[in-house]
């Protein structure tokens, strides 16, 4: 019996206490990329205590081409994604959110147009930016704050860093430094690495399920050690990329 063909995206979601939105989103995704391209859905449960994990169970249980992991205990979206990292099979990955703010038709939209005919290669991540958000005012004002800090600190450009929408090499994904809050911080990390950064607009909408898991002074606090921290990495790290050399 012929392998079966390696996946060529690995969808990563992070879930914490998002009940209600596992299943349609399941549903979306596999709407949007089948015929697309080979896919994989991988559900990471950080120790959800609603009824999460039955509904992962179930999406999985219609679809082949879901996984499910499980954090032992309660570890945070960073980490979340860097187990969704090193479990994919494909060479590179789309991360969401798993409120469905974000919408799977952008990723079908994403993919085909790096793909039209083949990546940059030079191209590390596709980072999402929101045309317009569906959030509160207090978490607007919040959000485009960091943005401004960060822009001018991290010199990486990007308008909407904070955007779950992140398709990326899984080499580069892998080569991360991990830490609480690394989320945030994706295409710096990406240019670190020597790799271009491409932004494109995408849909942000609206909850319809679950509540937000984010405070504004929480993050504010833990933002600016983070953000303390990156930019020492980006003045620490120089890219080296090497070839074998053929014997003589």
């Amino acid at each position: 019996m012929a392998a079966e063909p390696a996946p060529e995206l690995s969808v990563i979601v992070p879930v914490y206490n998002e009940a209600g939105n596992i299943l349609p989103l399941a549903e979306e995704v596999r709407a949007a990329l089948t015929g697309v391209c080979r896919y994989e859905l991988i559900f990471i449960d950080d120790g959800s205590s609603d009824s999460s994990p039955a509904e992962m169970k179930q999406a999985a249980a219609r679809d082949p081409n879901v996984r499910l992991f499980h954090h032992l205990k309660r570890s945070g979206k960073s980490a979340g994604l860097v187990t969704g990292f090193f479990a994919a099979r494909a060479p590179w990955v789309q991360t969401l959110d798993g409120d469905r703010q974000n919408d799977p038709q952008d990723v079908a939209r994403v993919w085909k147009m790096i793909h039209a005919p083949m990546p940059d290669p030079k191209l590390g991540i596709v980072a999402g930016v929101r045309k317009r958000r569906n959030d509160g005012a207090l978490k607007w004002v919040s959000s485009r704050t960091a943005n401004f800090i960060r822009r001018n600190m991290l010199r990486d450009d990007t308008k909407d860093t904070g955007c779950g929408f992140k398709l990326i090499r899984t080499d580069v994904a892998q080569r991360f430094p991990f830490f609480d809050g690394m989320h945030r911080f994706l295409p710096a990390l990406t240019r670190r690495g020597g790799y271009n950064i491409l932004q494109v607009d995408i849909e942000d909408r609206a909850r319809v399920a679950g509540v937000s898991k984010y405070g504004f002074f929480d993050r504010l606090v833990a933002g600016i050690f983070d953000l303390l921290g990156v930019f020492w990495l980006m003045r620490r790290g120089t890219p080296a990329r090497a070839e074998e050399l053929p014997r003589t």
